[in-house]
């Protein structure tokens, strides 16, 4: 088997799909790695990286594509507007293509896929199972996101994080209030309380409280003793739970210095939260990070892609966080794709088994065919 491993070329995308401690990985199990050149440059992974742990380093794109068994991408497919061509396009028939995919929002390129006869596996479609775990990217992306939105949020607010004791006075601690407890949501509780913050946190699941409250945070929140799919995403609830929600969201962003959104609804969507009026009652100075900015974001404020500045309100919606920290973004993504592909590695050839839970949780179109919004399938 051939893997292919492009250079991403969506506008801010900085990681690869594979770092060369997997290259070795995949070439000591008998699988043939060939990377664009400069793919893994923005990274700071060299071409001559690649070279030392077995791959080889292709510059022609249209034969880097052409020639893989299975195409590994950090983002999905897109114009290649240097070749004006798809890249869907760029793949063979019949070859598979390992990314994420995230098919609720990019259903034309799924069915891109389909028409041009590959087998897709959307990595953020994985099933949330024990032997799945390794191959997770969603966890690992959430937790830089989580880490990221911490540092942006102290990086505008303009006071100290931790409380400190100086020659002019005592300066009380920072009030962070996270919305969200999902892995994200964790991670920016964790962070924030090693700045030194007074953190709280809510989440409709009642699952949640106590791991909040063992980083080292006050949980606060309306729980709804229903509230995650099999999955482990934040379902929808009645509108009565909403409104008890909202009337906690809008008293404790109004008493935060920096609030950290991450609430999604099974995973794609972004519920609004915090209204325009909620954010005009909050404190002159304070921040909002919308880590739902991609989806839509979590405030009604928010600008995707953008930082704006409301009614004295900092409010910040950066999308794809993950590509500002890339050698550990990739590093990470790296390691959940080679899991993925030596789990189905067996006697020299990739198994492809659609009973298996793994595949069909993930595989989106195969054979021709769109798999994605099927009866029994996810979206």
């Amino acid at each position: 088997m051939k893997i292919a491993v492009p250079r991403e070329i969506r506008s801010g995308e900085r990681r690869v799909a594979l770092v060369p401690e997997s290259v070795k990985k995949l070439v000591k199990a008998g699988i043939g790695v060939t990377v664009e050149r400069g793919a893994g440059e923005a990274a700071f992974f060299t071409d001559s990286l690649y070279r030392e742990e077995g791959a080889e380093v292709e510059g022609d794109v249209a034969k880097l594509y052409g020639g893989a068994d299975l195409v590994l991408k950090v983002q999905a497919p897109a114009l290649n507007e240097t070749l004006a061509t798809h890249e869907t396009d760029l793949m063979r028939a019949g070859g598979m293509l390992l990314a994420t995919l995230i098919p609720a929002r990019h259903r034309d390129v799924v069915e891109k896929l389909a028409v041009r006869g590959v087998t897709a596996f959307a990595i953020d479609l994985i099933p949330r199972i024990t032997r799945a775990q390794t191959m997770d990217t969603l966890s690992s992306m959430a937790n830089i996101g989580g880490y990221k939105a911490v540092l942006i949020a102290a990086n505008h607010l303009p006071r100290y994080f931790p409380m400190l004791m100086t020659a002019a006075g005592t300066v009380l601690p920072a009030k962070v209030f996270v919305i969200g407890a999902g892995v994200a949501g964790l991670q920016a509780v964790a962070t924030a309380h090693r700045l030194g913050a007074a953190v709280e946190a809510t989440d409709t699941r009642p699952v949640v409280k106590e791991q909040v409250e063992s980083i080292g945070a006050k949980f606060v929140g309306v729980v709804a003793e229903e509230a995650q799919d099999v999955s482990g995403y934040a379902k929808e609830l009645s509108a009565d739970f909403y409104r008890k929600q909202a009337e906690l969201i809008a008293e404790r962003c109004a008493a935060a210095d920096a609030v950290i959104t991450t609430a999604l609804i099974g995973g794609v969507k972004a519920p609004k939260l915090i209204t325009a009026d909620m954010v005009k009652s909050m404190k002159p100075g304070s921040v909002i990070v919308d880590l739902a900015a991609e989806a839509g974001g979590n405030c009604e404020l928010t600008q995707p892609g953008r930082t704006v500045v409301v009614h004295g309100v900092t409010i910040c919606g950066p999308e794809n966080l993950p590509a500002e920290m890339p050698w550990h973004g990739s590093t990470l993504y790296s390691r959940n794709l080679t899991a993925f592909v030596l789990a189905f590695w067996k006697d020299g050839s990739f198994k492809l088994d659609p009973d298996d839970e793994i595949i069909r949780g993930c595989m989106v179109s195969h054979a021709g065919e769109l798999l994605f919004g099927r009866p029994g399938a996810k979206g």
